[in-house]
């Protein structure tokens, strides 16, 4: 099984990690990874932070002639701002040498980590505190650079086996789509171009906020910066498609192995998501059944009219409200989940805390922040749930080399 580990914080002189469980001979590059961190930065709305970042990964192990070995990959992000932020930040996070004179943080920041990340770790008293810039840099969303290229080594690998993650954003604020068959329809219509979920997040990406409607966009990008002007921020919705999955991943022989219960928990790995949905979950509480479960059809093997004398496994459902996923199981249609992100708690207008060297009551103040980061959530949240569906295919149709995955896959497609 994949699985990986991310180091560094928000200021220091670089991100890096280590991901181990990827089969000998997957083909992947550092543009392969490059590819999806350039697609991070994407959205209108993101802050000064972007003007100086310039994600390119080095790969340092684990690859040979642009193919994994199935040995350990190592990966290293250096932070373009630990030399051009003149906050003097390499100094404040230095690795070595005594303290100094090193200003601390002492003020909590509302909707972040900061409190309970110092209550912790001990941050917020002496010897050692308070101080919570350790809190700040590590538990900072710039840990997802390198989360995406690590989990991105596993999407290469679907994508090899002709399995593709793609998203787009459906609300940001109070802008978005009103009715989800809406959305859905734009969706399904992209999802029929070749590449599948690849056609939808290419689509999303041509917009400046990752939505797949040219007059939303525009909607957004004025509400984005009327929140600006009141000096505010804004959360969101996005949704993450996966097409090429095959019937079988994931289980409900155990809790821990069934495939909507992971995709929920990746979606909320990622900093600042507060809600998750596989497929038509929350509409559905409010459905009757016979509106919320997808009803069972026969098909030709070429997928068309019904058929009695079809083969058994040419069952498909006629249509996708579980989001692709019945009894933690894939069920071969398109995997659907949603994100919901808060808004992002640095804010320019401050907010009420309490300083915890003088146990006075103070308002925070600003730090340079993104007044939304939405589409950027959602193309992290494509990785993460990459990796999900990357182990599950390793865990149905498992092998040390690629090749040997491969070929297992195709034989179960060709008998569907």
């Amino acid at each position: 099984m994949i699985r990986y580990l991310t180091a560094g914080e928000s200021h220091g002189e670089a991100l890096t990690g280590v991901v181990e469980g990827l089969p000998a001979g997957v083909p992947l590059t550092a543009a392969d990874l490059n590819e999806h961190l350039a697609r991070r930065w994407l959205g209108y709305g993101r802050g000064g932070r972007s003007k100086i970042e310039n994600d390119r990964v080095h790969v340092y192990s684990g690859l040979r002639f642009s193919k994994t070995l199935g040995s350990p990959v190592g990966l290293r992000l250096d932070n373009g701002a630990y030399e051009k932020d003149r906050a003097g930040w390499p100094e404040k996070m230095a690795l070595g040498g005594e303290r100094g004179d090193v200003e601390r943080v002492t003020l909590p920041r509302p909707g972040h980590a900061d409190l309970a990340g110092a209550q912790k770790y001990g941050f917020d008293r002496p010897p050692r505190g308070p101080d919570l810039r350790p809190v700040i840099d590590r538990s900072s969303a710039r840990e997802t650079a390198m989360r995406v290229a690590c989990c991105s080594t596993a999407r290469q690998m679907l994508r090899e086996l002709g399995i593709e993650v793609g998203s787009h954003v459906v609300r940001i604020g109070q802008v978005g789509f009103e009715d989800a068959e809406a959305w859905q329809d734009r969706a399904h219509a992209l999802l029929q171009r070749d590449g599948g979920a690849r056609a939808l997040y290419e689509a999303a990406d041509e917009s400046a906020t990752r939505m797949i409607d040219a007059d939303l966009t525009e909607q957004c990008v004025e509400h984005i910066e009327e929140t600006k002007r009141k000096r505010d921020s804004l959360g969101g919705a996005y949704e993450v498609v996966v097409t090429g999955v095959p019937p079988g991943l994931g289980s409900y022989a155990q809790w821990d192995r069934r495939l909507d219960g992971q995709l929920a928990q990746a979606i909320l790995s990622i900093q600042a998501q507060k809600g998750v949905e596989v497929g038509d979950g929350v509409a559905g509480a409010g459905r009757y059944g016979s509106d919320t479960h997808d009803e069972i059809v026969r098909e030709n093997g070429a997928g068309g009219n019904a058929s009695s004398d079809a083969p058994s496994d040419a069952l498909r459902r006629r249509t996708n409200r579980a989001g692709g996923v019945e009894g933690g199981v894939s069920n071969g249609m398109p995997l659907v989940v949603r994100g919901y992100m808060k808004p992002i708690p640095t804010l320019i207008e401050p907010l009420d805390s309490v300083d915890l060297e003088s146990g006075e009551p103070q308002q925070t103040r600003y730090e340079r922040s993104d007044v939304t980061s939405v589409p950027a959530a959602s193309t992290v949240a494509e990785a993460t749930v990459a990796l999900v569906v990357a182990n599950a295919v390793l865990e149905r149709f498992g092998g040390d080399r690629f090749e040997q995955i491969r070929r297992r896959l195709t034989e179960e497609r060709d008998r569907q």
